[in-house]
């Protein structure tokens, strides 16, 4: 087994948690290693928000503890210390410009991911960061309650790597294929750290019944959602959705999808409803549907439908309903009217389950926070190991907010240790 030379602090994954504990703690002063399984760095950041990386939000701060589950109150000092308006600045000192979107979501103007990577990047070479890549960490070395470095393998060899500070960013089980595979979980174990229940979190969901497969492909916009459980409302969302060949996807159902995985889990009847028409109630919306009855008395009742729906739900429509398309439209009955209406009103799937961890944007679960100290990251059971980003049990809704987390626990637990190793 070979020996490298010593580092001040390690940093386990270069992802966007690693990255900001290791330029953090490099900008004071230590000299930092960066050890990550994959060939590359950030390859995960390279894929969110469709490519164009959804850096943060501007939700204030009351707003944004609420989206991060299970205790957002966790992140309080995190985000004192470091937040969205800091990580904006960070990448504006370094060359990047960024744009506040819909929804509070903050982007890079370039609207791409690679920027906001290769400006990091920049940022950590100015600091002299050292990188590993292609090189997977199995063993935490301890002593006496407190880390002194890691094994680490390649495909050519064993290393020991001594170090007075290692920090945990291995990221979830989430998007295996980008280096997240778990490893955090098994070495936060082995120094003694309860892992949370590990489940899918931001996932599709899969729906019983051909309805959703026959709408493949359609997406929609403004549109609520509503999930139920054993029968009753238990929360909603608007915005956008999207079918596929195995249920339903979009920003809305992903952010459903944490409460629905955990009570399909705990043997709960989830279901969830669209409604197609949220700005219009039941009454309003019948009236709208008799007056374009009325307007094309003469007409084909599957022209009205142009009217209401997107053409490729028409037919879907048409089947679940059983009417006649070719009836005209004057010959409506106020059932058929009304059975059309509680439809648009409440599209109803039952879900049967969820996509595996590989379409999973997030894990929840993790590292219990009950034993990382929230205004340093620090482990509480072992001296100067040190957990940031989505290893930890924090995961929270779509809309820039994982990332804001992933850069706040990074960027403190590398201040920390860089205090940790004050003389």
């Amino acid at each position: 087994m070979q020996h490298t030379e010593k580092y001040d602090v390690v940093v386990i994954g270069a992802g966007p948690a690693g990255l900001l504990a290791a330029g953090k703690a490099a900008e004071e002063g230590k000299k930092v290693l960066v050890v990550e399984r994959m060939r590359q760095p950030g390859r995960k950041l390279l894929i969110t928000g469709k490519g164009r990386c959804n850096i943060t939000n501007m939700a204030p701060m009351a707003e944004f503890l609420s989206k991060v589950h299970p205790n957002g109150k966790f992140l309080k000092s995190a985000f004192s210390q470091f937040f969205s308006g800091d990580m904006i600045e960070l990448l504006k000192n370094h060359g990047l410009e960024t744009v506040i979107e819909r929804g509070d979501r903050v982007f890079p103007t370039t609207n791409k991911a690679s920027d906001v990577l290769n400006t990091i990047l920049r940022w950590l070479n100015n600091y002299k960061v050292d990188f590993r890549y292609d090189c997977r960490v199995s063993e935490l070395l301890l002593k006496e309650g407190r880390v002194v470095g890691v094994t680490a393998e390649d495909p050519d060899t064993t290393v020991t790597i001594p170090a007075d500070v290692v920090i945990i960013c291995t990221g979830g089980k989430s998007y295996p294929a980008t280096g997240s595979t778990g490893d955090g979980y098994k070495l936060a174990q082995s120094a003694g750290h309860k892992i949370e229940t590990l489940r899918q979190a931001l996932v599709p969901l899969e729906t019983a019944g051909d309805t959703a497969g026959k709408l493949q492909g359609l997406s929609l916009k403004n549109v609520t959602a509503k999930l139920w459980i054993n029968g009753k409302k238990q929360t909603e969302d608007f915005g956008e959705m999207l079918f596929t060949h195995f249920g339903l996807s979009g920003p809305i159902i992903l952010t459903l999808s944490r409460i629905a995985v955990e009570a399909m889990n705990a043997g709960h009847a989830v279901e969830i409803s669209v409604d197609l028409k949220p700005s219009l109630d039941e009454q309003k919306l019948d009236a709208r549907l008799i007056r374009d009855l009325n307007e094309n008395g003469k007409k084909q009742l599957e022209n009205a439908f142009r009217l209401w729906l997107p053409s490729s739900m028409i037919p879907l429509f048409f089947e679940l309903l059983s009417l006649d398309p070719k009836k005209e439209c004057h010959q409506v009955s106020s059932k058929e009217r009304r059975k059309i209406m509680l439809l648009m009103k409440e599209m109803r799937f039952k879900i049967t389950g969820c996509r595996s961890f590989k379409e999973a944007i997030i894990t929840a679960g993790g590292v219990s926070t009950a034993e990382v100290d929230s205004k340093t990251m620090e482990s509480k059971l072992v001296k100067n190991l040190f957990f940031a980003g989505e290893v930890l049990d924090l995961d929270a809704d779509t809309g820039g907010f994982n990332l804001q987390v992933a850069w706040s626990t990074g960027y403190v637990a590398g201040a920390a240790a860089a205090a940790a190793l004050q003389p």
